[in-house]
């Protein structure tokens, strides 16, 4: 009898096309959901809060990729750095330091996504497409050889006018190739364009996506 979060994940993985990674956005729900999606072969599972995250890494099997999707503090890059798979939302250079310094002192290598603030909400975070570009241009990162920067991640605006969502993503689509064109046009490591959540990741993979974050659609409303 297939129970209703297997469900749901089948729903979702036959919508998405092979070249997009799903990340289970698990935050707020119990080690036994996340057992459900593992034992459908979901590996790949984002958290927001540091301490849950860390809870559920030392709980859960060992092959699971832990993202962490949420906005992080530089003082508790230290809690995750051990273990952590990618960085979504690096939002800052200070962040970035931080991240390369823990990465340095557990041996480690982290992957990152530079956040781009394009939505037109205030309390989004994250760089502005002029602050990205002068952030690379900079240049400091190209030091840091503890971190990879790996992509691009942003969240669209939450309303229902679908043509602005879409021209959202499309404004990242567009600006994640000028990047890439301009400062990483020889590594075939920036390659990730995480946008598109439950409400509107299809959207997102319609307008370039390749790495999608959905909870609500798979798990159901969050358990505070």
């Amino acid at each position: 009898m297939e129970t209703a979060i297997a469900h749901n994940l089948r729903l979702v993985r036959e919508s998405l096309p092979d070249s997009v990674r799903l990340v289970a956005v698990s935050k707020f729900h119990p080690e036994e959901e996340l057992m459900e999606a593992y034992n459908q072969g979901q590996i790949v599972f984002g958290e927001s809060h540091v301490q849950e995250m860390t809870r559920k890494h030392d709980a859960l099997p060992g092959d699971i990729e832990w993202h962490f999707i949420g906005h992080l503090q530089t003082n508790k890059v230290k809690y995750l750095a051990p273990y952590v798979s990618l960085i979504h939302a690096v939002d800052s250079l200070k962040l970035l330091r931080e991240i390369n310094r823990q990465a340095e002192r557990n041996n480690r290598v982290i992957d990152v996504l530079l956040q781009l603030h394009i939505a037109q909400e205030q309390t989004k975070f994250g760089f502005s497409t002029h602050e990205c570009i002068e952030f690379l241009k900079e240049g400091e990162w190209r030091d840091m050889v503890n971190v990879r920067i790996r992509g691009l991640m942003m969240m669209a605006s939450n309303v229902d006018d679908e043509q602005q969502i879409k021209e959202e993503f499309c404004l990242a689509a567009e600006f994640f190739e000028s990047v890439r064109q301009t400062f990483f046009v020889n590594d075939e490591m920036f390659e990730i364009k995480s946008w598109g959540m439950s409400d509107d990741y299809l959207l997102a993979v319609n307008s370039g996506s390749n790495m999608v974050r959905i909870g609500t659609t798979i798990f159901g409303e969050r358990v505070y």
